[in-house]
């Protein structure tokens, strides 16, 4: 299959929507048939979520031009990811920060993500184990956070892990659809745009959801 057209179809459907040509510049550079299992690599271009095994996916490429846009990076940014998944989310920050941090709630994903990065030679990637705390508040404070499951609130854990006038972004609703909300830390009042419905599993964690529910 050749993977290159059919990233550059895909850049040319997502440029529909997505009016961030940094992000969708790097996005073309990003090989995501990399970080899906070979049995769906040949859907790899497809604007659509897939999966890739023990009950997680890779999420749309739409809604991650999304949200990636909606945190305005720089270059300058450590950005905090919660959720590693595949990594394809993770790479895409670390082509636009200064560090990526991603939290991973399974060893083996997180290893296999590690693997790839490394395949990659991401060099501004650090992948951690999820621990019952969500984020990682060692290394905060974040310019920006990005969350790649559903929470049914705004995490407040969260919310204190970003600098005043960073960005979090993360999907809030039930366990099984959600509205994402982009919000910006201010001193007095937080700022939050809604960015539409999107559909996440769950996020697991303290202030978020228990495993078993």
């Amino acid at each position: 299959m050749n993977f290159k057209a059919a990233r550059a179809g895909l850049i040319k459907h997502l440029a529909t929507e997505i009016s961030n040509d940094q992000v969708l510049e790097t996005m073309s550079r990003v090989p995501r048939e990399r970080f899906i299992p070979p049995e769906e690599r040949h859907l790899a271009y497809e604007d659509r979520p897939l999966p890739i095994g023990l009950g997680q996916t890779i999420s749309q490429p739409y809604i991650i031009a999304l949200m990636t846009a909606s945190l305005g990076l720089t270059g300058k940014e450590k950005v905090l990811e919660i959720g590693c998944g595949s990594g394809y989310q993770a790479a895409i920050l670390a082509e636009l920060a200064r560090l990526v941090i991603t939290i991973e709630r399974l060893p083996a994903l997180a290893e296999k993500a590690r693997r790839v990065f490394n395949s990659l030679s991401y060099k501004n990637i650090k992948v951690y184990l999820a621990e019952p705390t969500l984020g990682r508040p060692v290394e905060a404070p974040y310019d920006a956070i990005i969350v790649t499951a559903g929470a049914p609130k705004v995490p407040d854990v969260l919310l204190e892990q970003l600098i005043i006038g960073g960005r979090l972004v993360v999907p809030v609703g039930s366990r099984y659809e959600q509205e994402l909300y982009k919000i910006i830390k201010y001193k007095d009042k937080n700022l939050i745009h809604n960015l539409g419905g999107c559909r996440f599993v769950p996020l697991i964690g303290e202030g978020a959801w228990e495993q078993s529910e």
